[in-house]
């Protein structure tokens, strides 16, 4: 009924009596997304005529609409972009069946030991065929990767595979031609579909710049950004991989080696870095679901302020996705160590923070004196030089191209920079350096923002009290001048306390839903070896001029490709749960401590991690197979969360697929978002007494046991749950629970942390537990402290 009712609306569009807004010169036209909801069933023709005829209602000629639309998405959810003045695109908005419309942005991408460290070793794959679990590796898992500027298909990470099979008889995609990509070699069963998507990009940009191997127009990848993270969750076992001077060696491979990989390029290369337009994206999203794929993987996004969740290619894509049974991993961004810079923050999409592994490159600096330090680098080789300060070569000691005056003290030289001096970063003192001849760089940083990372030029990094050594030094008054002997640096592995939180790793809570926790999870995203182009320099730098097969790479952009293959495992191993299921295991079995039982630090400051920081905590691989409890969440939890946000029956029934026993209703009321099924609870505004409710399945192999509660309160409340045991058995596989959090303090503005854990006395499944107390008046005075037994309130 619903098709026939879409059909007859598509014929009588036509004689829709709006009139339609003319372009002026004064009306600056953009990309604009327009959203539908689903398809209504429809073929994808009367899904792009419907799209037509509606867009022609803003303007004067139904040609002038064709030429304006970019994108018809049609697939697995209805909708189209296009090139719109505001005015058009207001008028849109205001249409009945359109649910809404929001400006395409330019989004940036968020950029082997690391699978050894998360306990899946290559050496107990390999030799324990008897294992049903991990060992599937993802097999036949398809994993579409949109966070890509393209692949190197020539990589050894993607060659095709006699062991494979044929490629899953589920697939529909394709692999698409164009620039230095022929579909004939360049796909195989293992990279089984490539696709590209321009018409946005270059809508806002101008023709993309192929000059000189400035880009591919095709999937193939420029940026090293598409080629790095597909390896990383899917790529072939690849023995004796390593960076220059044999640094990192060993086995790279992604974390789900069996599973196939469609590579949807959605970013270009441009101001030394990968854009992605919103429209290409949501057009990858739409034929991805259309292709057949399992997991989506998008390591991109854009900072706060952050656009209504039906306002974002990535929220509106990743929806559908769930709907369809598509788990969607997104990266949480690079913008920490502030609070509430956290990105992609939809409930049914997996986020992702980023964190270190136990692998260091320490790396020895002898200083003429004969004192000794260790610091970090990726030094090829021996190198025996003067040593000077900053100050002898730029104005005021500031390691930047601006300050140069002094080019012949740095000639030949290892420069000693510190990050203090004019807020520069080791790569800007890099370049500094290099510009006025120097030979390298000794960068001294703070301990807890230092990062090790290839410049360029030979870089060590030291924290700020070993660098106040070497340049008491420099200065000393001693007949000799200044020397160094930088030692080429080792692979130590093992060595250093891990994970911690990245610095840069963006945290939470989410500054539009803060209810939801946000990031996920955290896994490795410091120094992360991957295949890499070998026509794209490590640094992406003009002026690097070398070639490798494997780089180093660091941010949230790699650590979502970690937990993508995760998920293509239990994908693998159990193929009916839910995105919702999924993304519960890997929540309810994350850990909170480092390798040393400590709790994990927080870079960028020298406290222990917290939710915000962490999310629900590191993945780790082997319990998340097997959780024991799962939190899921139906189609009629989303109704009513859809109905929360405000949107109305009528808009859900739109969004929402359509099945005959789905209440689309907000009958029972909408839920809000503390109160979403979700495998955490935060609660940002205690002022009084609240009770929330969350239900788990037993997913465990053992169908008849008994989870008891373990409650740690967050400091300042009272915490109770009941019941306090929960029995299964066959018959009754889901269990409620309600959680009473009493505020028994005065405060305001201040988060604390706490957690709850069933166990059955094998699985352990732990939810966080934030809440901020916000029961102190703006003045501070006048509040009374809260009477503990009030009745409670319904969330």
């Amino acid at each position: 009924m619903a098709a026939l009712l879409l059909l007859l609306l598509v014929s009588s569009l036509s004689f829709a009596a709006i009139d339609p807004v003319q372009c002026t010169a004064a009306s600056h036209s953009h990309v604009h997304i327009v959203y539908l909801g689903h398809n209504n069933g429809l073929t994808p023709s009367l899904t792009t005529q419907f799209h037509l005829q509606l867009l022609s209602r803003v303007f004067a000629e139904p040609e002038e609409a064709r030429q304006a639309i970019l994108y018809s998405y049609s697939y697995g959810f209805s909708g189209f972009s296009a090139v719109l003045n505001s005015t058009q695109a207001t008028t849109l908005s205001e249409t009945e069946e359109v649910i809404s419309v929001f400006r395409s942005r330019m989004l940036q991408l968020h950029t082997t030991r690391s699978w050894d460290f998360m306990g899946l070793s290559l050496h107990s794959q390999m030799e324990q065929p008897s294992s049903q679990m991990h060992l599937k590796y993802g097999d036949d898992v398809i994993v579409g990767i949109l966070d890509t500027a393209g692949v190197w298909p020539e990589s050894e990470s993607f060659r095709d595979d006699p062991h494979l099979g044929p490629v899953p008889s589920s697939w529909r995609g394709t692999c698409v031609g164009g620039q230095q990509f022929d579909p004939a070699t360049a796909c195989n069963r293992k990279l089984i579909g490539a696709r590209y998507y321009l018409a946005g990009f270059e809508a806002e940009t101008g023709l993309l710049n192929t000059s000189g191997g400035a880009e591919y127009r095709s999937a193939r990848d420029r940026v090293g950004h598409g080629t790095h993270t597909a390896s990383t969750a899917v790529g072939a076992v690849s023995p004796n991989a390593s960076y220059f001077g044999g640094l990192g060696r060993g086995a790279a491979r992604g974390g789900a080696p069996r599973a196939r990989l469609a590579v949807y390029k959605v970013c270009w290369f441009k101001d030394l870095t990968g854009r992605c337009n919103d429209a290409d994206i949501l057009a990858a999203f739409d034929d991805a679901l259309h292709d057949g794929v399992h997991v989506i993987s998008a390591s991109l996004g854009s900072p706060p302020p952050l656009s209504p969740l039906f306002a974002t290619s990535t929220e509106v894509g990743s929806f559908h996705a769930m709907q369809l049974g598509v788990s969607t991993v997104f990266s949480a961004g690079n913008d920490g160590p502030d609070v509430a810079m956290v990105q992609n923050v939809s409930p049914w999409g997996v986020t992702v923070a980023a964190s270190t592994i136990d692998r260091r490159f320490p790396t020895v600096i002898a200083l003429g004196n004969n004192a000794s330090f260790v610091g970090e680098g990726f030094i090829v080789k021996d190198m025996k030089t003067p040593l000077v300060e900053s100050t002898s070569v730029f104005a005021d000691g500031t390691c930047s191209l601006d300050q140069l005056v002094n080019r012949t003290a740095a000639s030949g030289k290892i420069v000693l920079c510190f990050s203090t001096m004019g807020m520069v970063s080791g790569e800007g003192a890099a370049l500094a350096v290099y510009a006025g001849g120097g030979s390298g760089v000794i960068f001294a940083d703070s301990s807890s923002r230092r990062s090790n990372q290839d410049n360029f030029l030979p870089t060590v990094h030291v924290n700020l009290r070993q660098g106040t050594h070497i340049l008491n030094y420099i200065q000393s008054r001693s007949r000799q001048r200044p020397t160094v002997h930088v030692s080429a640096s080792r692979t130590v592995v093992g060595s250093t306390p891990a994970p911690a939180i990245a610095y840069f790793s963006s945290r939470g809570p989410s500054s539009i839903s803060p209810n939801i926790l946000k990031p996920d999870v955290t896994a490795p995203g410091v120094n992360i070896l991957a295949a890499w182009p070998p026509k794209s320099s490590p640094t992406m730098l003009p002026l690097d001029k070398r070639s490798t097969e494997w780089n180093f790479d660091t941010g949230t952009s790699m650590s979502c490709p970690h937990v993508t293959g995760i998920v293509a495992i239990l994908r693998s191993v159990h193929p009916t749960w839910s995105p919702a299921a999924v993304k519960s295991a890997l929540m309810t079995t994350a850990y909170v401590h480092d390798d040393t039982s400590d709790a994990m630090l927080a870079g960028g400051t020298q406290k222990a991690a917290d939710a915000f920081d962490t999310g629900a905590g590191h993945v780790d691989p082997l319990p998340a197979l097997d959780p024991g409890l799962v939190y899921d969440a139906d189609a009629r939890d989303h109704v009513r969360f859809l109905c929360g946000l405000g949107y109305t029956e009528a808009q859900v029934r739109q969004m929402v697929l359509p099945s005959p026993a789905l209440d689309t209703s907000c009958a029972g009321g909408p839920i809000g978002d503390a109160d979403l099924n979700y495998p955490a609870i935060v609660l940002p505004e205690l002022r009084a007494v609240v009770t929330v409710k969350r239900t788990v399945t037993n997913v465990g192999l053992q169908r008849e046991t008994v989870y008891h509660a373990t409650v740690i309160s967050p400091q300042g409340t009272h915490v109770e749950v009941w019941p306090p045991a929960l029995a299964f058995s066959p018959r009754c596989a889901r269990a409620e629970y309600y959680v009473t959090v009493t505020p028994a303090k005065l405060s305001r503005g201040r988060y604390d942390f706490g957690e709850i854990v069933w166990s059955d006395g094998y699985h352990r499944v732990r939810t966080p537990l934030v809440v901020r107390v916000t029961n102190l008046p703006d003045a501070g005075v006048g509040a009374q402290p809260t009477n503990q037994h009030r009745d409670t309130t319904e969330y």
